[in-house]
């Protein structure tokens, strides 16, 4: 019975202790439950405990077993009012607390557990859980609207540029031809031929009167606007050119290439100063600030690499997208960027491109990035669809699927560039249909005809 005592009811009735509350007495007898026989203890050892709180995490101050609770096997409501007499204010309980908090105790709490701390009514929480982080309410854009149409390309309009001065844009096609456009009007002003293959780049200087341009016929061509003549020629890559950059400070040129590499080039004098080499595949686009990194590059082999302008190697390689990387973007005020990719818009920082945060829910293959001052970003994708997003919270405010052109297939509708004009209260699309579309912002919409249905969501940080 002593045995079966100990076994079943030991946990209950003895609650462990530090190793100064053990005494070791000679062979006793040992009374049942009942108190009628004596039975011979097994091992001629007895071990007196206390009893150190109801639950051994926190610890508290020991307290002795009465006849009461050793007899009984459950305690009656007489024996559970005498143990509560007994325990200890509950101050004195709080002073408990804080001292197996700071380390006196030698038990430690298992982790996950917190630690509430009753004074009075109030309960202070000394370990809290870490809330989840969420998105914080987003800035309120007004919706943009589709208010031109600007039709003359022959084939796909693949890229886009404003100049400067906000007086006209330029765009390249694989009709092969530069055109310019009146941006006020829609009206073409100028055409330009030179190209033998589709225009995938083109670029308008702001320090020089100067028009750059690339294509898949491996040629980048300066244009001087003011005899609309190409005046130079920059030669090296061995493959299709698909994108291209002007440095915002210095003369320098960047194309990037289906030759797995990009190029610096000097603008006067036509020399390439730096080849770019580390890419594995395609590289689709490329971007230049005057901050350090200078240069930033997306590639089809999934990953973007911030490099070192001075010494033309790579500074950081940035591997957490899992699909192509067709698009870059820079803020214009802030010192981050954005990436896309077909499984997702990733925000990053510079230098080091620490990353920020994902932006879900564009399900397609992201041509173009554009963003404004204001903080809206808009993707534009493959299948026609563009989406606009607030910058700081990730949050999706609208999407825009515009009709094809009039006679072209519902399959020729796919976004290939977008941008802001220098005012930026104008957004122009280069598309497969043939055509340019020009967006504003409505002016009749206001917080309560748009309102932002936000809710305080987990946002889903994750890296990959």
């Amino acid at each position: 019975m002593a045995i079966k005592l100990r076994n079943e009811y030991g946990p209950v009735l003895h609650m462990p202790t530090s190793k100064e509350n053990f005494k070791e007495k000679g062979p006793q007898n040992v009374s049942d439950s009942y108190g009628n026989k004596q039975y011979p203890a097994n091992q001629g050892q007895e071990v007196e405990y206390l009893v150190t709180g109801t639950h051994p995490y926190p610890p508290g101050p020991g307290v002795a077993l009465t006849a009461d609770t050793k007899i009984q096997r459950m305690p009656s409501e007489s024996a559970a009012h005498s143990l509560a007499v007994a325990l200890p204010s509950s101050q004195a309980r709080v002073d408990t607390n804080r001292s197996a908090l700071a380390g006196v105790s030698d038990r430690s709490q298992p982790a996950g557990i917190t630690s509430v701390m009753e004074t009075g009514n109030a309960k202070n929480s000394a370990l809290m859980a870490k809330k989840a982080p969420t998105m914080p309410k987003p800035q309120w854009h007004p919706p943009w609207k589709l208010y031109r149409v600007i039709s003359g390309h022959l084939g796909w309009v693949r890229c886009i540029a404003v100049e400067p001065g906000n007086q006209w844009f330029v765009t390249g096609s694989a009709d092969r031809t530069i055109k310019i456009w009146d941006l006020a009007s829609g009206k073409l002003k100028l055409s330009l031929t030179g190209h033998i293959s589709t225009v995938r780049g083109v670029i308008v200087s702001a320090r020089s009167p100067y028009l750059f341009s690339c294509g898949e016929d491996k040629q980048v061509k300066c244009w001087d606007l003011e005899y609309n003549k190409v005046i130079r020629h920059y030669h090296g890559h061995l493959s299709a050119v698909y994108g291209l950059d002007l440095h915002p400070t210095i003369d320098v040129l960047v194309t990037c290439s289906r030759d797995s590499t990009a190029r610096i080039w000097d603008v006067r004098t036509k020399a390439s100063v730096h080849t770019l080499s580390g890419h594995t595949n395609a590289v689709a686009t490329v971007r230049c600030q005057a901050a350090e990194p200078q240069i930033i590059t997306g590639s089809h082999d999934t990953t973007i690499r911030l490099w070192d302008l001075v010494a033309g190697k790579t500074r950081v390689t940035l591997t957490n997208h899992k699909k192509s990387v067709r698009a870059v973007v820079l803020h214009p005020r802030h010192y981050t960027f954005a990436s896309g990719s077909p499984d997702n818009i990733k925000q990053w920082k510079f230098p080091d491109g620490s990353f920020i945060q994902n932006l879900s829910g564009h399900n397609a293959i992201i041509n173009t990035l554009t963003v404004n001052s204001d903080g809206v970003l808009v993707s534009g994708a493959d299948n026609g669809t563009m989406h606009l997003w607030d910058w700081r919270t990730g949050y999706n405010f609208q999407r825009v699927h515009a009709a094809v052109q009039p006679g072209s297939l519902d399959s020729e509708s796919g976004i290939f560039a977008c941008a802001f004009d220098q005012s930026e209260s104008r957004l122009l699309t280069a598309e497969a249909d043939k055509t340019i579309k020009v967006y504003r912002e409505d002016e009749t919409a206001t917080e309560e005809s748009h309102p932002v249905s936000w809710k305080p969501e987990i946002i889903k940080r994750k890296r990959f």
